[in-house]
């Protein structure tokens, strides 16, 4: 209004009975004389307020009607003639909107739905008067203000969509109704801010307007498209504030491009629309509210006669992608049926068959969403509540409790009103909200009106009992459990909504399981618990807390005692009480045991036990584990498992991709939901998936949530067959510095295109140290290592965090840009076999003289090379003499003067430029690449490395790895960080994999899957134990490792159970080295050619005159 403080209000009072007589037509048309007539503004808006306690004081709700205030005020407002009438007018209005609502809530009818006086007020918005509007804006800011959630959506959001719809007032106006509808979305917004009141009223209002959503977004479409700029700009603005209401991580980085779309509908616009969201991966549960953003693009699409092939595709493929991800029938049958039509034609009139076999997969998969595929239409389905249904159950309640007192028309009007409301909060199980909908709106209307009360605790009782029934009882805790945490927090990180006012509730001796997707915020709530952080959680005096993760930073240099001793809090223990607890968990004491070694020789699995014992010392009554079984090996996972289930007064909050593991120990599942709830589901994770079956990820090894796409190795020279060993150790053996007893004695082993290769042992057996010797990370104290000259071998460590723990300022993008920016793989310099040492640096001053007349010379570098025999000759620049002194000198020459590393070099850059030839280190090739192996490209391209979780840096690290096109894919425990999506895609991309894979992996579901090929690690030995079959039906589809390669590069990996590059001795042609002969097809004479044409036609006659169904003998290039 003009002014912007009102009188003061009157302590809000509900009223059924006058408290004062009620006036006389007479005194009420001198109020309003008062009103329409007053001198000033400021006498106008007195008057108004004194006609609005006069009314709540006697007749209240009633008046308005009964002395005609409505249509006087309607009246005033469109007297074209006075702009004061006008003003007042709207005063007035603007007054009834502020003091009805909070003290009479059936006022919320007469003024929203009786009157049409919101219509009167935006209608106002294009007054020429400024005071007009201003008091125009006032009234609807304040009856804004006055509804909660339900009535908004009940209430104003039909108003608003009727006058919208009319498209026949002034364009003001219709600003002013999309201005309110933008409000109701931004007041829905998640934030972390508030209190759990104001977070309660956010979800229920946007849980309400995500279900009118498919109604808005046409109405608010055609605003887009409006001829008068100021309405296209705020109907484009309201949409971005719309599509806020959908929580779904996997459309919302696309909803810039389909509000474009929407905005500027062309073919163009949406081809771009349908290949962008073609192109995402779709994970999270698909609701409503997305299926009202898409349905209509993807509708479009499908119906329009000019859509290419290629797009009506990618289009079937959404459709399918989407439906996959509909879990309530309910929404798919409200959205599935609009679809349904244009896929059946595209199956039906498709020219291409590949396009037409996709609709069909589509088709099916819509009608198993929609509950049609085995004709049970309704068996199992919750159906929403309406508001008929509440309506039975009310009136029956009013029925019991005396009836009204009159009104009925006013009720009339009401009922579908109020019951609207209670069947929002019913149908989204905000029951506890049930009441204050219902008995507010009673209280004038009944006979007594305490038994609105009654009515309101009636109906709100039934519908507690049907949720109940529905989704069964609340989990009530046995007698004697002690509740140690009860907590409601909101969770961030960096500028990301992770966990919007939920609650924490743990119980003394429980383990807690929590399940998510990778980025879901698992370990930043651990993380923000073990420091103190999270907003009601007690603090570390009054409840011990130690954090177990899988990055502990050790100091590498001192003994493993001296270390845990360390820690102040530890140390109050005493040495001898350590030492006791080391030893319990496996590290023996004295000066020769594993408690005087340095923390830096431990291995993995080591490194977790130590941190184990560091929080077994501290003596915490909650243990948060981060991935407690990664690098640990089956005994002792059992050993954990085992401590964990014994020690009950110990409460755990656990993080595991172990679906074994958290079945073996997990009291309560905790999961993070869509809403950014947390959710607490009784029993082990086995229990979890019956009640959400779609978590059923957990169990298979599956890509039908994340993909990986590994590129092709590319052909490798001189290799024909993919069993031919390209990488091979022989005799070799390796002593850490400082140890005296070797970690690996006396290992020959090869690798070929075709191995599935698992090494396994126990934590410490030498796992690691062989894959750093067969990668060139270390050089072994004796034997040798030799690998084809051009191999590529793309190498993923234990500590796979270690290869970016240097670049955590950079983008995912910038990593790889650097990476790979001078044509070399900057990694690969960085190994112990690359880097000279000063005997290396010493050898490369050496002087050269081959005799060749020209005295001694010294290299200044290696600049080319070529075949040469079954080996290589490469071409050297002598220093200070011209290029055509240059020299071919052989591999093997090289070598034995002592050239290896400089060899090495040469043939790393040789190879890498190979891999790199068809790859442009652009940021958009890039980004396709991480995009191709499991990272959101919004991610890979604008978050730092130090913001991703541990999951996307694996992630990271595999893209790196990956960019070179490697022949031989080496992983270190690659199952570590993994979620359950992310797992089964990279296993079916290792399967696909048309190079070489050997893994250490303790994940036996993992292997077992993948790998018939054990090396097996014991006491520093490596034995190969065979073959053994590999487990199909850990694969959701069943297909064999392998299926996907292709001959001409390497075959299946069951073909080298029989021929391997470990048993075969063909391949190799039984030598010490690795010769790779690029064989040359011999051209035949004329003479030849002669001959050989026939010996083909004698054979042909001879088979001829053979017995019937004898086999026709080949013909061959190579015949004698």
């Amino acid at each position: 209004m003009p002014h912007p403080v009102s009188p003061p209000r009157e302590q809000p009072t509900m009223i059924s009975k006058s408290e004062t007589p009620a006036p006389t037509q007479a005194e009420m048309t001198s109020i309003l004389d008062a009103v329409f007539n007053a001198p000033t503004s400021a006498s106008s808006i007195d008057a108004s307020y004194a006609l609005c306690e006069t009314l709540l004081n006697s007749t209240g709700f009633r008046g308005m009607r009964d002395y005609g205030i409505i249509a006087e005020i309607k009246k005033a407002a469109a007297d074209k003639k006075s702009g004061a009438k006008r003003e007042s007018a709207q005063n007035l209005l603007g007054a009834l909107f502020e003091r009805f609502p909070p003290r009479q809530r059936i006022s919320e009818v007469i003024l929203m739905l009786d009157g049409g006086l919101v219509p009167c007020a935006l209608d106002a918005l294009a007054d020429k008067g400024a005071v007009v509007r201003d008091a125009a804006q006032y009234g609807l800011d304040s009856l804004f203000s006055n509804l909660s959630a339900e009535a908004m959506v009940a209430g104003l959001l039909p108003v608003l969509s009727a006058y919208l719809a009319k498209r026949s007032g002034k364009w003001q106006g219709t600003v002013g109704a999309y201005k309110l509808l933008q409000k109701m979305a931004d007041k829905a917004k998640l934030t972390a801010d508030g209190t759990k009141e104001q977070a309660i009223e956010k979800d229920t209002l946007r849980d309400a307007m995500g279900t009118k959503l498919a109604g808005l977004i046409p109405i608010v479409e055609a605003g887009m498209h409006d001829l008068k700029a100021e309405v296209e700009k705020q109907a484009v603005t309201t949409m971005n504030s719309l599509t806020t209401l959908l929580s779904n991580d996997d459309v919302a980085p696309r909803i810039p491009l389909l509000i474009d779309t929407m905005q500027h509908p062309s073919t163009e616009t949406l081809q771009k629309a349908i290949h962008a969201l073609s192109q995402t991966t779709f994970v999270a549960i698909v609701t409503s509210p997305v299926l009202a953003l898409l349905t209509p693009l993807l509708e479009r699409s499908l119906n329009t006669p000019t859509t290419a092939q290629e797009v009506l595709r990618q289009t079937v493929v959404v459709v399918e992608n989407l439906t996959k991800l509909v879990h309530d029938p309910v929404e798919a049958r409200t959205f599935l049926p609009k679809l349904k039509p244009g896929v059946k034609g595209v199956q039906d009139r498709a020219s291409l068959p590949e396009v037409r076999e996709i609709a069909t997969r589509a088709i099916n998969v819509i009608d198993m969403a929609m509950g049609e595929d085995d004709g049970s239409t309704t068996e199992g389905i919750i159906t929403p509540i309406t508001a008929d249904d509440v309506a039975k159950v009310l009136e029956a309640e009013i029925k019991k409790n005396g009836g009204l007192v009159g009104d009925l028309d006013v009720f009339k009007l009401a009922r579908p009103y109020i019951c609207s409301m209670v069947a929002e909060d019913a149908t989204h199980r905000q029951v506890a909200r049930i009441s204050a909908r219902i008995s507010p709106y009673l209280q004038q209307l009944m006979h007594v009106p305490e038994s609105a009360e009654t009515v309101g605790a009636a109906v709100q009782q039934f519908y507690l009992e049907e949720d109940h029934r529905k989704y069964g009882q609340p989990i009530k805790e046995d007698d004697g459990e002690i509740e140690i945490v009860n907590t409601d927090f909101s969770l961030a990180y960096g500028g990301m909504l992770l966990l919007s006012h939920t609650n924490l509730r743990l119980l003394k001796g429980h383990r807690y399981g929590l399940c998510g997707r990778n980025g879901a915020g698992k370990s930043t709530l651990m993380r923000s618990i073990a420091n103190g952080k999270l907003e009601g959680f007690p603090s570390q005096d009054v409840l011990r807390t130690c954090f177990v993760e899988h990055n502990q930073g050790e100091d590498a240099d001192i003994s493993i005692l001296k270390f845990v001793a360390k820690d102040p809090e530890i140390a109050k223990e005493g040495m001898e009480r350590i030492s006791e607890v080391l030893a319990e968990v496996g590290f023996t004491a004295g000066p020769e045991g594993r408690q005087s070694e340095k923390v830096g020789s431990l291995s993995g699995g080591w490194k977790m036990k130590l941190a184990l014992a560091r929080a077994m010392l501290m003596k915490a009554d909650v243990l948060l584990l981060d991935e407690p079984t990664n690098h640990l090996d089956v005994a002792n996972v059992k050993w954990l498992q085992e401590y964990l289930k014994t020690h009950t007064e110990i409460t755990s909050l656990i993080v595991s991709h172990d679906s074994g593991f958290l079945d073996e120990v997990c009291t309560d599942i905790y999961h993070y939901e869509p809403n950014k709830k947390l959710a607490c589901y009784a029993g082990n994770l086995a229990e979890f998936v019956k009640k959400r079956p779609e978590a059923k990820s957990y169990y298979t090894l599956s890509a039908s949530n994340v993909q990986f796409k590994f590129p092709p190795p590319g052909i490798l020279t001189g290799v024909k067959s993919n069993t031919r060993a390209i990488l091979r150790m022989t005799n070799c053996s390796y002593t850490y510095p400082g140890s005296s007893k070797p970690s690996l004695y006396d290992v020959s082993c090869q690798l070929s295109l075709s191995s599935r290769t698992a090494i396994i042992g126990g934590n410490g057996a030498g796992k690691s140290t062989l894959i750093k010797l067969l990668t060139g990370e270390t050089i072994p104290t004796t034997g040798r290592v030799e690998k084809h000259p051009n191999l590529r071998i793309g190498y993923i460590k234990q500590h796979a965090l270690e290869h970016v723990e240097m670049h955590l300022e950079k983008t995912p993008n910038q990593y790889l840009q650097w990476r790979y920016a001078n044509g070399d793989d900057r990694e690969v310099h960085m190994k112990q076999t690359r880097i000279l040492s000063e005997e290396d640096k010493q050898q490369m001053e050496k002087m050269v003289d081959l005799g060749d007349g020209m005295g001694a010379k010294k290299i200044e570098a290696i600049i080319g090379r070529q075949k040469w025999k079954k080996s290589f000759q490469y071409e050297i620049k002598w220093l200070n003499m011209l290029p055509k002194y240059n020299s071919q000198i052989s591999r093997e020459t090289l070598v034995e003067l002592g050239f290896t590393k400089m060899i090495q070099e040469f043939d790393d850059h040789e190879a890498s430029r190979e891999g790199l030839g068809f790859r442009e280190l652009s940021p958009k090739v890039i980004s396709k690449h991480f995009e191709d192996l499991g990272l959101d490209p919004e991610i890979a391209n604008h978050n730092e490395i130090s913001g991703l979780s541990g999951g996307q840096k694996v992630k990271v690290v595999l893209a790196g790895a990956m960019w070179n096109n490697p022949h031989l894919l080496v992983l270190d425990e690659p199952t570590n960080f993994l979620d359950r999506d992310s797992l089964g895609g990279l296993a079916v991309a290792i399967r696909d994999f048309k190079g070489g894979v050997v893994m250490i992996s303790h994940n036996e579901e993992f292997v077992g899957a993948l790998c018939p090929e054990h090396w097996y690690v014991a006491d520093g030995r490596v034995t190969h134990k065979g073959h053994s079959a590999v487990a199909m039906d850990r694969f959701e589809d069943n297909s064999r490792p392998g299926s996907g390669i292709n001959s001409s590069v390497a075959s299946s990996v069951v073909s080298s159970a029989t021929a391997s590059a470990v048993n075969s001795g063909v391949e190799d042609n039984g030598g010490e080295s690795l010769n790779f002969k690029s064989k040359k097809k011999k051209k035949m004479t004329k003479k030849e050619a002669k001959e050989r044409e026939v010996r083909r036609r004698l054979r042909h006659i001879e088979w001829l005159n053979s017995p019937k169904g004898t086999p026709h003998p080949a013909d061959t290039d190579d015949e004698s």
